[in-house]
């Protein structure tokens, strides 16, 4: 039981990590769709930092270099050019690539960039990452903390894989683009399945596009926006 208990805390790690990382680095940060209020944003920040271990600008600038040179030569990560298993299994070191890359950043993420606290602390991927593993060792136990961590951040990495690699070689496309559609892989992804919508509109808060759509980025937004602490830009089909 409490080996299943670890997976089911490493699951939520992720599934809460994926949710921000839709909502805010992916349709606010790279796409300005929506903006969130600062109190809120180092909040994400934090989390993400802590979860992820990902530099913000790196994140949109690589994501910006995508919708560019979407399945081209110049895609940081085409499955149309080097194989959806290549894309689904080795995402993270071609996004490293790219992100390393200080050209990348130059253009695609001029106008990101750092602050104080990015200087200080989220710019160390690797502390926030080892204090998670260390809040989950304390509360769990080494072992089984080492298990959540490494479920999350496994999980993490291939769900992200999946998005670029499954979501634009199988699923629906509605659109004229070579992304795809597919309800099981936004479930899990927070509405990044929709990726053919995201492509046809890429500066839309909304990815899916029917009420029975698996969205959680866009509820999550939706909230926000009530609650007065996030202001939407754009919806639907706009470019």
């Amino acid at each position: 039981m409490n080996v299943v208990f670890s997976i089911l805390i490493g699951a939520l790690l992720t599934q809460i990590s994926t949710l921000c990382t839709s909502a805010y680095l992916h349709r606010g940060l790279a796409h300005k769709a929506v903006s969130f209020n600062g109190s809120i944003v180092f909040f994400l920040r934090l989390f993400l930092w802590l979860t992820t271990g990902v530099r913000a600008r790196e994140w949109a600038a690589v994501h910006r270099k995508h919708h560019a040179f979407t399945d081209t030569d110049n895609d940081p990560h085409s499955p149309a050019q080097i194989g959806w298993l290549r894309v689904q299994f080795t995402n993270f070191w071609l996004y490293k690539r790219a992100a390393n890359d200080p050209r990348t950043v130059e253009r695609w993420g001029k106008d990101l960039a750092p602050d104080r606290f990015d200087k200080l602390l989220f710019d160390k991927g690797w502390l926030g990452l080892l204090t998670t593993a260390g809040i989950l060792c304390g509360c769990l136990g080494l072992w089984l903390g080492l298990l959540a961590f490494g479920f999350h951040v496994v999980s993490y990495v291939m769900l992200s894989g999946a998005v670029n690699a499954v979501g634009h070689t199988f699923g629906s496309r509605p659109s004229d683009n070579s992304a795809t559609n597919l309800h099981w892989l936004a479930a899990v992804t927070s509405g990044e399945g929709y990726h053919n919508n995201h492509h046809d509109a890429p500066t839309s808060a909304q990815f899916g596009r029917r009420w029975f759509d698996l969205d959680a980025a866009w509820w999550l937004i939706k909230v926000t926006e009530k609650l007065g602490i996030s202001d939407v830009r754009k919806v639907g089909s706009q470019k």
